[in-house]
């Protein structure tokens, strides 16, 4: 049979292994010692579990009265659905947000929004506990002295004053990627009073080397947009597309629904899409992957230019004699029997060259037009000698350095923590005489600013901003701001009037102005209830590949030695969702590793230095060097190492502070996501690594059934004929039902592995964070999880995805052993739980075959904090220490 395996100590059948196993639940000794305090492990859980200090969202205590005519839409205890938009990287996920009571308790995302419908990601579903963190910022800050809004205007004003007469030859402003038609239309009034003034644009995730790609290709800058769901063939040059990017939710949803089939073309299902990705770190998108080649960084150009040579394009060879022939025949061949069905996609870490290769290829292939197509960069920019945000940034450093900048707004960004290490960006904001910085913590740029102005969670703003297609969506809050926060669009009119508008007034006279008087309150009230606004997308671009690509393409280089590759955490992002617990316990795909980062490394090259994981080694790269453990990573390309951004932060809040190592400090302005010829060292010590991959192991249960397209359309039923093969007899007698039954069904052929249900369970279910110390203890409280399983070799294993949560079983192993009957079948097959019966036996959990439930063995969360509701479904119970919990199908 087929051989699947969870990790490479599973693989290995090691010893400690073993008896690891059959341990089952780690360190669950009656009385246990922890080296944690409560105190400790309160402030660590952070907004999880410690809202106290939260007042500002409930209204001045008064005597309360009931209503006498209620309003209509309102019925106790029911939610209330409002449209509203989560910018990602400045561009707008569509989802509906939950209203409680009148405060926020969950996202979804919104059916009639073209980025989403009707999906999530881990990030959006998170974001909701950012709103009620207890260490967002909460004061105007002048240096390290409270000040009020009042204070900082006054102030401002006092440097604009300075301006006038220099047109604001010393005013730069500096965000991050901005879609806002606002926001655009509030600078450009700044522009035009300002005309010297400079607006700068830096995110660690970027389109630079998108933007330059398009330009070699069509000679112009354009944004491409991608139809994946008119894709037979998909070939991917290291783009993590199902879970990377503007458009990634919209990708993975038409990218599953290619998968979908019932094996049966006759019937008029046509065969399901093909996936081959080129890729140096394991993916997500390479999980997926019908056909995954793992390559050096260095080696997937000279890979794109061979590609691109044999379909057709006129480029130069690498000279690379090491390229994988077998596997270009066959791409190629699958991309040239599928013509205007193919699509090629190039990751945002590719140099530009690479992105214009892909596009080369889509054109030749008669791609255009079908399964891509393009518009005009959706990013609004001061101009286009602006659009690239590295040149721009290292401009405004240079600007700084030099003395020219008297005054520097910093709106959202931080670029302190997330700019290159080589740039000094702290060198030169020292030379800024009136800095202000505007975020939603008192984060590394806001302690080294003039002034710091505590931000808004996007929860709490009236906005706007534009999908990865261009659509256009009204940002609406579900809540007044809590923390007395301030918005980009508050600090913009500030620059421009002596008397700031309220934010919804900003925003609706902005689109009041572009849609004009004539039937505008219907267009306002549509626009807000349906969360987009009508036939906004962006017209299509008519692109020509360049007659001269040959000699547009810069020479490839060669990388030698041992490669750094630097990309964003799969869980906690760039950083700015550092402060997040239930990221920061969210196993990261395939290393399942929580709570920090470490070095990826494949287990050959590991052989080879001498390395297995949990060793720390120094990494010296871009002239800077750092102490990492290791984290052996099946699938890695050898001779490379992984490192995650976002951690090792300074400045964030007591989640996230400290957690990790910081990867920024190893990126240079001229190598941002690969160095070459790194030196490692191992330092001699080990650290410990709250992976989760071994937890809940199912011993003997080959609980994984894979089949190939061929079998299952030969015999559909193939997979209820892998279990055992005597068919179990049970003792008891089969339940019967009247009326409702409940059952869930997840299709695992659809299933990526993004996490979405782990943190969606999470934010519904009250489930709270525990910390690394108890994740190493095996105590992590997830409801559900998503198992990975390998099969094949070290090198290059496939990789399957099983999200487990309970089954209700029929006849559930854990309801007979339980002496209190805390667990129990009720009448529509649900296995229940009652907390106030359950005495901690945790006999239910020794004999649950799928290992899901889950054991408060400390009082994980805090019953003293009134405003703990705020956060917390009210639907669903708060259990205490010393009781079981699980899933409970959300019935």
């Amino acid at each position: 049979g087929r051989d699947y395996w969870r990790s490479l100590e599973d693989l290995a059948a090691t010893p400690e292994f073993t008896e690891f196993l059959h341990r089952e639940f780690p360190r669950q000794a009656a009385e246990w010692q922890p080296t944690l305090s409560r105190r400790g492990f309160l402030q660590l859980v952070g907004a999880s579990i410690a809202l106290a200090g939260l007042t500002a969202c409930t209204p001045t205590q008064e005597t309360i009265v009931p209503y006498v005519a209620a309003p209509e839409e309102m019925v106790p205890g029911k939610p209330l659905l409002y449209a509203t938009a989560m910018p990602q990287q400045g561009y707008a996920l569509g989802l509906l947000a939950q209203s409680t009571d009148g405060r926020p308790t969950k996202l979804e995302g919104n059916p009639d929004h073209p980025a989403s419908l009707g999906a999530t990601d881990h990030f959006a579903q998170a974001s909701i506990l950012d709103l009620y963190d207890p260490d967002r910022s909460q004061q105007v800050r002048n240096g390290e002295n409270p000040a009020t809004w009042e204070e900082f205007l006054t102030a401002l004003r006092g440097g604009l004053a300075d301006q006038q007469a220099s047109g604001g030859a010393g005013l730069r402003i500096l965000t991050e990627t901005v879609s806002s038609p606002t926001v655009a239309a509030q600078m450009a009034a700044i522009m035009e009073q300002f005309p010297n003034a400079r607006w700068h644009q830096y995110a660690p995730q970027n389109s630079d080397n998108l933007y330059e790609g398009t330009t070699l290709a069509f000679g112009q800058a354009v944004e491409p947009i991608y139809h994946v769901e008119q894709a037979t063939v998909i070939v991917s040059l290291d783009a993590d597309f199902l879970s990377e990017g503007p458009g990634h939710v919209r990708y993975a949803r038409d990218f599953a629904d290619g998968r979908r089939t019932t094996g049966t073309p006759s019937a008029g299902d046509r065969s399901p899409n093909r996936l081959y990705v080129v890729e140096s770190t394991p993916s997500l998108t390479g999980a997926a992957a019908d056909h995954r080649l793992p390559l050096h960084p260095s080696a997937i150009e000279p890979f794109a230019r061979s590609l691109a040579a044999t379909v057709g394009v006129d480029v130069p060879l690498s000279g690379n004699g090491d390229l994988p022939e077998a596997w270009l025949t066959a791409i190629v061949a699958d991309l040239q029997a599928n013509e205007g069905r193919s699509l090629v996609l190039a990751g945002p870490y590719q140099p530009p060259a690479v992105h214009a290769l892909a596009h080369a290829i889509n054109s030749q292939l008669g791609n255009i037009g079908t399964t891509v197509t393009y518009s005009q960069p959706l990013a609004a920019i001061q101009s286009d000698t602006a659009r690239l945000q590295l040149d721009s940034l290292m401009t405004l450093v240079d600007d700084m350095g030099a003395g020219t900048v008297e005054l520097l707004l910093i709106l959202g960004a931080n670029p302190l923590y997330h700019a290159p290490a080589d740039l000094n960006f702290a060198a030169a904001l020292a030379n800024v005489p009136f800095s202000a910085h505007l975020g939603l913590y008192v984060d590394e740029t806001a302690v080294a600013s003039t002034w710091h102005i505590p931000g808004v969670h996007y929860l709490e703003e009236w906005s706007d901003a534009r999908a990865y297609d261009g659509t256009i969506t009204i940002q609406q809050p579900l809540i007044e701001p809590l923390y007395g926060g301030h918005s980009i669009h508050e600090v913009l009119d500030a620059l421009v009037r002596e008397d700031p508008r309220a934010n919804h007034d900003i925003v609706r006279e902005q689109w009041l102005e572009q849609q004009g008087d004539a039937d505008f309150e219907r267009f306002w009230r549509r626009t807000l209830h349906d969360g987009v606004v009508a036939d906004s997308g962006a017209p299509v671009e008519s692109v020509t590949l360049v007659a001269d690509l040959r000699t547009q393409l810069p020479p490839s280089s060669a990388d030698n030695g041992l490669t750094l590759i630097l990309r964003p955490d799969p869980s906690i992002g760039d950083g700015r969702f550092a402060n997040n617990g239930w990221l920061q316990e969210l196993p990261k795909p395939f290393s399942k590793l929580t709570w920090e980062n470490a070095a990826l490394i494949n287990p050959f090259t590991a052989e080879r230095e001498g390395l297995t994981t949990g060793d720390l080694i120094e990494l010296t790269a871009a002239g800077a060097t750092v102490q990492v453990p290791v984290l052996l990573a099946p699938g890695h390309c050898e001779d490379a190492l992984t490192l995650h951004l976002g951690y090792g932060r300074s400045q964030v809040g007591r989640v996230g502070s400290g957690m990790g190592v910081n990867g920024y400090l190893l990126q240079s302005g001229a190598t941002l996501w690969t160095t070459a010829g790194i030196t490692l060292r191992k330092v001699g010590s080990r650290q410990p690594l709250a992976v989760t991959q071994n937890h809940h192991t199912m011993e003997g249960r080959d609980l994984i059934r894979v089949g190939t397209m061929e079998e299952f359309a030969a015999h559909p039923e193939f997979v209820h004929e892998m279990g055992a093969h005597v068919p179990a007899i049970s003792l008891y007698p089969a339940m019967t039902y009247e009326g409702n039954s409940w059952g869930m069904a997840i299709d695992l052929t659809a299933c990526i592995g993004c996490n979405a249900c782990v943190v969606a369970c999470q934010a519904e279910n009250n489930i709270p964070v525990v910390g690394k110390e108890q994740v190493l203890a095996g105590r992590e409280m997830h409801w559900i999880r998503i198992d990975t399983y390998f099969e094949g070799d070290l090198a290059n294993p496939a990789a399957h995805h099983q999200p487990v949560m309970c089954m209700h079983c029929e006849n559930a192993p854990c309801e007979v052993v339980c002496p209190v009957a805390a667990t129990m079948h009720d009448s529509e097959g649900l296995n229940t739980m009652v907390y106030n019966r359950c005495v901690g036996t945790r006999y239910c959990a020794n004999n649950c075959p799928y290992k899901v439930r889950r054991f408060n063995f400390l009082e994980f969360t805090d019953y003293d904090s009134e405003s703990l509701a705020l956060q917390r479904n009210p639907n669903v119970t708060v259990r205490s220490r010393g009781v079981m919990e699980k899933c409970t199908y959300c019935v």
